[in-house]
């Protein structure tokens, strides 16, 4: 490979923004020093009109979009969360026996994105998922039918949870199972714009699992335009796999990163300049 057309473009994106103060603190330090390109935020936790401040110096320069959350403590503590196996099993099941009622999720959805807009004064840039509920059944149709009519100008773009094409491991397989191909096919109809695969997908809560060499292989195999996310924080961060979030925002900011960047030909880009 030669030369700048030779680089892949890879989209960088940090889950979980707002979640708690050391997660925001590592978002925040990785894209000032231009190791992400994107952020999503979960606009239910009580930090995010205060956490939100951390990105304003870098408005224009990475994608910070809505981290749609029907699983979270703080989505539970709001009366419509639940587990993940409910929300899954739930959001196929017609609403007489017990599945998600789509006027209920259409006014959850239009109440995180008051809570996003109200505080970024902007829509998102992207829109993706907590545990990937955007893909799932009842959340992903009325999400669609939202985001025609609130963003006819302006469409943010989709995470679509499917590992790119070759090997994936069983977790990447559910989740591609789960929703992708009926959202690829409902955006492009409707003339969404989505990323077309995910990766960065592992087993948070594996500590024996090596992450500066897993990125190496992301980096090395993934096609053009794939999104990547990841889940950093701070050394005192607590909660779940805290260990895998210290172990992401050390790696993403070390000199080794960097040089796997440039040794696998991969440029950090935003979404918003590859998915229209």
């Amino acid at each position: 490979m030669k030369g700048s057309q030779s680089l892949r473009r890879v989209v960088l994106c940090a889950d979980d923004f707002a979640i708690s103060a050391p997660v925001s603190q590592a978002i925040a330090q990785l894209a000032q020093a231009e190791r992400l390109s994107a952020t999503s935020a979960m606009v239910l936790s009580p930090r995010w009109p205060q956490d939100a401040g951390l990105l304003k110096d870098l408005r224009g320069q990475i994608d910070v979009g809505l981290h749609l959350d029907w699983t979270s403590e703080f989505a539970i503590a709001q009366g419509h969360g639940h587990s993940l196996g409910q929300v899954m099993l739930r959001s196929v099941l017609a609403e007489k026996i017990g599945g998600l009622q789509i006027a209920a999720v259409t006014e959850e959805i239009e109440r995180q994105l008051d809570a996003f807009e109200s505080v970024w004064q902007a829509p998102p840039d992207h829109i993706d998922g907590h545990q990937h509920v955007q893909q799932f059944g009842t959340i992903r149709q009325a999400l669609l039918q939202i985001l025609t009519r609130r963003y006819a100008a302006r469409q943010p773009y989709l995470r679509v949870s499917r590992p790119p094409p070759g090997p994936s491991d069983f977790k990447g397989r559910v989740m591609a199972a789960w929703g992708s191909i009926a959202l690829i096919e409902d955006a492009s109809r409707l003339r969404i714009p989505t990323a077309p695969a995910l990766s960065g997908i592992y087993d948070l809560f594996n500590e024996s699992l090596d992450y500066a060499a897993l990125m190496a292989t992301w980096l090395s195999q993934v096609p053009d335009k794939t999104l990547l996310m990841c889940h950093p924080g701070l050394s005192e961060t607590t909660g779940a796999h805290a260990y895998a979030r210290v172990a992401e925002w050390r790696h993403l900011a070390s000199d080794v990163f960097a040089a796997q960047l440039k040794d696998c030909h991969a440029r950090l880009v935003r979404g918003g300049e590859l998915y229209t």
